[in-house]
Formats: structure tokens, sequence, C-alpha cells
């Protein structure tokens, strides 16, 4: 896979970014570790909005955010024009935010994910494509709210 991942958590999503990084090592996707780096407390904003830019810009394709329950994080994500992070929680979640939105950012929370899905989560986030017609339409609103170009 060609595609490089940002990667971004809190002290909440530390153990669990762990287990991602190892699977990504694992199926070799090239990524890039913005922080944290440890389990001492630390602001999630700071490490949600490296990750996001870094997609955003075209440095990274995608992105992996991560923090206590993934609900703080994607808020701060989804404050980057461009990027369209879903918390993800269940595998059909994860299809569902590739199919239908196109997500550029998967979150999830470190405290309430089990290891094991996270996985199934990620690979899903990262082996599903986008699909056009209605979807794309519903894209293209959404980036002209976010330009801020649709009439009130």
């Amino acid at each position: 896979m060609d595609t490089k991942i940002a990667l971004g958590c809190d002290h909440g999503g530390f153990d669990l970014m762990c287990e991602v990084k190892h699977h990504l090592d694992k199926r070799g996707v090239p990524y890039v570790d913005f922080g944290t780096y440890s389990k001492e407390s630390c602001n999630y904003p700071v490490f949600g909005k490296a990750a996001a830019e870094a997609v955003a810009s075209g440095e990274c394709d995608r992105g992996i955010v991560i923090c206590g329950t993934g609900i703080g994080i994607s808020i701060v994500a989804n404050k980057i024009k461009g990027i369209r992070a879903a918390l993800c929680c269940d595998c059909y979640t994860a299809e569902m935010c590739r199919k239908h939105n196109d997500a550029n950012i998967l979150a999830m929370g470190g405290r309430v994910t089990d290891p094991e899905l996270a996985i199934l989560i990620t690979d899903i986030f990262l082996d599903t494509e986008a699909e056009g017609g209605r979807h794309a339409e519903r894209r293209a609103m959404i980036a002209e709210i976010e330009n801020d170009e649709r009439k009130k």
C-alpha cells in the first residue's frame, strides 16, 4: 500500500495507537507519527491538529487519530479545512465512512475500543474505497458548506 498515514493521539489513546502502529508496520503501511509518545497527560488538540494538517496539506493521504473516547480528537480534526474525520466504533461505520463519506481520517477511542476490533476497523478504513454517484454529490455539498459557497 502506497498510502501514507498521519497518526495522532493523546495519553488516553497511546496504548491503542501502539497497537495500530504495530499493525501498520506488519502490513507495510508507511506512517508519520505526530505524537504523543508516552502516557503522560497531554492535550489532544495538539496532536489531532498536527495529524489533520498533514492530511489536508497532502503530506499524508489519510489519518488515524485516537484519544480516550475519540470524540474530542475527531472534533479537532474536523476543524481543519478539507478533513472528513469519522469516529468509528464498529466495522460497519468504518466501511460506510469510506464508501459514503470518503472520510480521510479515522478516529477511535482508546478507552472504549478493544484492540482487536480497532485493528479490524483500521483495515476496513484502509482497504475501502469511496463510492461515486449520489455519495460524491453529497461530499461536494459538504465541501460547498465548508467553503461557505452555498446560498442561504
